[in-house]
């Protein structure tokens, strides 16, 4: 019997995460999908000058997953990138309190929005990638408020500073566009990407 090429991949073509982050494992169980293998992307993620939050979200993406594809030709490597942009202003991944602070000040109050570059390389080197975006919107924070959420320490690593599965939930008036993505993976966008290039989840070796 010949199987459709989509179907032959999915039986011998394993699906790597170049991606290090739990928030992203958990988010792809709720779909049905469970790597193979998780390998961290070890990339420089500086952004370039005058470099616009939506592009430097792709092109990290992109470059996570080409970092890991190099040394793993035939199997599917999928990537992704959160950025937190508020105006033309990338927000980084928060590692100090008061790197964490000045981030939720600049978010108190207004409008921002989330991008999230994906990417998957297949076996044989085809690159399929997109941009999904979110615009969150965030009430005025008051002092007491921001400081309860810097003692909580949930801002650590995230992007922006802060984390919307955990309590910052309580901070967002409202949102449009996908949720998971501001967690760290639009599922929708992700799922549309695997099956399309010819994965199917749930398969065995």
């Amino acid at each position: 019997m010949i199987y459709p090429r989509a179907v032959l991949f999915s039986v011998r073509n394993k699906l790597i995460l170049a991606s290090a982050s739990p928030r992203r494992v958990a988010l792809l169980k709720q779909i049905a999908i469970e790597p193979d293998e998780i390998i961290p992307a070890d990339i420089d993620e500086t952004p370039e000058k005058t470099e616009l939050p939506r592009d430097y979200a792709l092109r990290i993406a992109l470059e996570k997953a080409r970092a890991v594809a190099t040394d793993h030709p035939e199997s599917f490597v999928l990537a992704a990138d959160t950025v937190v942009a508020c105006g033309r202003r990338i927000l980084p991944k928060t590692e100090k309190t008061g790197e964490a602070k000045r981030c939720l000040e600049l978010l108190s109050g207004r409008r921002h929005r989330v991008y999230g570059g994906i990417a998957l390389i297949v076996p044989g080197g085809k690159e399929v990638s997109r941009v999904s975006q979110t615009i969150v919107n965030f009430k005025r924070l008051t002092a007491p408020e921001l400081a309860v959420y810097l003692e909580s320490e949930e801002w650590k690593g995230v992007a922006g500073g802060y984390a919307i599965q955990g309590r910052a939930a309580a901070f967002i008036k409202s949102l449009n566009g996908s949720y998971s993505n501001v967690v760290g993976l639009c599922l929708y966008d992700t799922m549309k990407i695997v099956e399309g290039a010819g994965y199917t989840h749930g398969h065995t070796d």
